[in-house]
Formats: structure tokens, C-alpha cells, sequence
């Protein structure tokens, strides 16, 4: 069960993120029926320190925290190619072969690949940094789409709000999902999330820039509504399909279908969140032909609805 917590911060922490945990786990709630933790701040040597947002915070604990402790938490930090010091990476080691839950939150997942307990694992990080966990730690298997994940007993969370996330799932593994409900409730925010962050990532139409494809691709874009297929743009590009396919890749580095369903993906996310069509006309006019194929495409990228999608992002005066 668990019931000692330990949080580390290092410079430049994230001050929202840190909250987030504090909130989670720093309460005794026990008055309302919830648990309560044996929770401690921890930081290298016991001193303050800075924050993302320009105070400093004060501590009481140093790294000798973590080794009672049931949960060790890395909060985020600002620089990911900042390398911990080498004693939280072996607090981290120690804390994962006896056993305890290890968690990062945002860009803490860095200080978990250089303690090595990321590879052969899934994990993420914010979206904005997930390339680059996978460059420096190319024997994690980083997925850029999830709000969270669970590998054995390591806990990855994406940003921000996603902290959350990974902090009710969690509970809901220790104690119950009436806990993490009932503790939700009073954070006022849902129990569960649908969906993973790929529906949060800026994707904005781009403009075409190809050395020989460019006009072929903008009378594409100009025409998505039309039933475009790999067939139809090699015939106006005047090449046989295979060749069509090797060339587009060599100028796009995509597939012809892949990124015809992205720009597709793209016009009908924009009418989402800024028309006032239904969902069956944005699907005849992304190109998609059906309200389904529309739904199926978003289920399998985005991991959410088109209406959850558009609840979600819409603009309050659509036009």
C-alpha cells in the first residue's frame, strides 16, 4: 500500500507540476475517508531551489528521503539536457531494485533515462520533448501520444495537466478507483481522460515546399474535398505509381497516403475548432466521404472522437 511519497526537484523546477503532486499527495485528507502520505520535498543536499517561475523553493529534506520511501517522484526541470547529479541518479537506481514506485512528470522522464531505468521501456515525456528523449536514450521506447504510462512499476507522465493523469491512475492502482474518483471530485477534475496528447500537439497547415511535387501538392491541398488517391496524384504528376511513391517520399519523407490523411487530419481539425459544420459535412469537406471514416481516422491518431475533439478545442464564436 502505498503510503510514503518523496518528491525531488532540481533547478529550475516546474512550480504547476510540483503543485500538482503536493495536491495529490501532500494533504491529509483522512478526515474525508481518502489516504494520507508521509510526503517530503527533497532536493540534493537539503537546500532551496530555484524555480521555473523566479522564487526559490525551501526544502527540509535531502536525498536521504527516498530511501524509505514508497513513491519517488522526479517533478520536471526546465533544461532537458541538464544531467542530474550522479547521487538522484543512484536515489532512482536504488529506489526501482527495492521495489517502490518511480514516477516523472514532464521532462523529470530525462532524469529516469540517465538512471537507465527507462530502457527496453515505454515511456513519454511532453510532446514538445519527445524526440529528444529518444535521441538520448534510443534503448527507450518513447510513445509521443499517450497522457501516461505504466511500465512495471515506472510511471512516465506527458505535461502539465498530464501529471494528473498519471497521479489518479496510480491510486487507482494502490488503493481503488472509488479513491482516485472521490479524490478527483475534490480536485475538481475528471477521474480519467479520454484520449492521449497527440490531439494537443500544434499542427498547422504548412506551407509546401518541394523541389519538383510543389505544384502537384498545392492543388492537392486546394482540393481535399475531391477523391484524391496515390493513382490520381501520380497521373497528375505524370509518373508510373511506383515511381510517383518513391519520389514523393524522397521530397516529403512521408508516403503519399500518410500524408494525404495528415492534411486531411489537419483541415478537419481546423474546422472543428473554428466552423460551425457538422461533423458529416467537415468529413465531406476534409475528403473523408463519412462521418465514420472521419471518426475512425481520429480514433486512431488522435485517440479521441471528432465531437470530444471539438468539446475540447472549438473556439467559443465559430464562424
Amino acid at each position: 500500500m502505498l503510503r510514503n511519497v518523496a518528491v525531488i526537484v532540481l533547478p529550475e523546477v516546474a512550480v504547476f507540476e510540483l503543485g500538482v503532486l503536493c495536491e495529490m499527495f501532500g494533504y491529509d485528507r483522512s478526515a474525508d475517508g481518502l489516504p494520507s502520505y508521509d510526503f517530503a520535498v527533497c532536493s540534493v543536499d537539503g537546500e532551496a531551489v530555484p524555480s521555473r517561475a523566479g522564487f526559490d523553493i525551501s526544502v527540509r529534506h535531502d536525498l536521504s528521503r527516498t530511501e524509505e520511501a514508497d513513491l519517488v517522484v522526479v517533478a520536471p526541470f526546465d533544461n532537458p539536457a541538464f544531467t542530474p547529479p550522479a547521487s538522484v541518479l543512484a536515489a532512482l537506481r536504488r529506489a526501482h531494485e527495492r521495489g517502490a514506485w518511480v514516477m516523472s512528470v514532464c521532462t523529470g522522464a530525462f532524469a529516469l533515462g540517465a538512471a537507465g531505468l527507462l530502457d527496453g521501456r515505454r515511456c513519454t515525456t511532453h510532446w514538445l520533448h519527445t524526440a529528444r528523449l529518444s535521441q538520448l536514450y534510443p534503448a527507450a521506447i518513447v510513445d509521443p501520444d499517450v497522457l501516461y504510462v505504466q511500465d512495471g512499476r515506472i510511471l512516465t507522465s506527458a505535461g502539465t495537466a498530464a501529471s494528473i493523469d498519471a497521479g489518479l491512475h496510480l491510486i487507482r492502482q494502490e488503493h481503488s478507483t472509488a479513491v482516485a474518483t472521490m479524490l478527483a471530485r475534490r480536485m475538481v477534475v475528471p477521474p480519467h481522460r479520454e484520449g492521449g496528447q497527440a490531439q494537443y500537439i500544434e499542427t498547422p497547415l504548412k506551407a509546401v515546399e518541394c523541389e519538383t511535387l510543389q505544384p502537384l501538392l498545392s492543388a492537392v491541398l486546394a482540393t481535399l474535398d475531391q477523391p484524391h488517391t496515390v493513382d490520381t496524384m501520380a497521373e497528375l504528376a505524370h509518373m508510373a505509381p511506383r515511381t510517383f511513391a518513391r519520389k514523393f517520399r524522397e521530397e516529403t519523407g512521408a508516403t503519399p497516403h500518410d500524408w494525404l490523411i495528415s492534411q486531411r487530419m489537419l483541415l478537419a481539425r481546423n474546422l472543428l475548432e473554428d466552423s460551425g459544420l457538422g461533423v458529416d459535412a467537415i468529413a465531406e469537406r476534409a475528403g473523408f466521404g463519412s462521418a465514420a471514416t472521419l471518426r475512425h481516422h481520429f480514433a486512431q491518431r488522435l485517440s479521441t472522437t471528432p465531437q470530444a475533439y471539438r468539446g475540447t478545442f472549438r473556439s467559443s464564436q465559430p464562424v
